[in-house]
């Protein structure tokens, strides 16, 4: 059943988002958009689903109020185990993450992430670097990241690869030691891009509503790959708007 009231779109993005987790992962949850896209998940289809955060914690289920920082004490309340980063980060390392989702000031055509410098110009715009992303875009079985959708945020090649994805191409993270992963899905504020698994590269696999094929090919820096069959990203549902609503009541996240 679809949503028969209006939606935002972050509230698409994250029931975009949440449809990603499968039943029983284990997910490097992250904040924003991704916190709620948690909720949802274990609130319809992905009840089993085990949530991950940078700073130690493990929740099977979601905190039982918003959070603002992964620190904050409603996530620490009721948490299945409150370990320290190197606990949660051994996960990664012994290959039992099946999702991260991570955020980027840029994305490139083969899933590279760059969240460390920004050059436009003359001007270098220093961000504040990797944290876990590096970690998380390495090591998990695969990574969701989301972004605003432009030339700036998709150019065809990151200004610094902080995080990598399918570094030039098919067979890149083979040669470079990476033994599992990579880019599935970049979730933004216009589409949906999915990755070939042959070639590395990105291509369209649906646009949001009331979104034209013009605008999201306009508004990417390199000529994007289209899908055998470009769909319209699905609207959230009832189900998921009521847990997304009935979690983020303000809309601190979702406005």
């Amino acid at each position: 059943m679809r949503a028969a009231t209006p939606y935002t779109l972050n509230e698409l993005m994250v029931a975009a988002a949440a449809r990603e987790i499968r039943d029983g992962e284990v997910v490097f949850v992250g904040m924003r958009l991704p916190l709620i896209a948690f909720v949802v998940a274990k609130k319809t289809h992905a009840p089993n689903a085990i949530g991950l955060f940078e700073n130690g914690v493990v929740r099977s289920t979601p905190s039982s109020e918003l959070i603002y920082t992964m620190a904050d004490p409603p996530n620490i309340l009721g948490a299945t185990q409150c370990l320290d980063m190197m606990g949660v980060m051994s996960l990664l390392q012994s290959g039992r993450v099946h999702l991260g989702f991570l955020g980027a000031a840029e994305v490139d055509r083969f899933g590279n992430l760059n969240s460390t410098q920004v050059r436009e110009g003359n001007m270098l715009t220093h961000l504040p670097g990797s944290g876990g992303a590096c970690d998380i875009a390495s090591l998990a079985q695969r990574f969701v990241v989301l972004l605003e959708h432009s030339k700036r945020r998709l150019p065809e090649r990151v200004s610094f690869v902080t995080s990598p994805g399918n570094g030039d191409g098919a067979g890149w993270r083979k040669r470079v030691g990476l033994p599992r992963g990579g880019p599935t899905a970049a979730i933004t504020t216009k589409a949906i891009l999915r990755f070939e698994v042959d070639s590395g590269e990105a291509y369209l696999d649906s646009v949001h509503p009331g979104v034209s094929l013009e605008d999201v090919q306009v508004n990417t820096g390199w000529k994007l790959r289209l899908g055998k069959e470009v769909k319209v990203t699905l609207e959230p549902s009832a189900a998921e708007l009521n847990a997304i609503r009935g979690y983020d009541t303000e809309g601190f996240w979702t406005k």
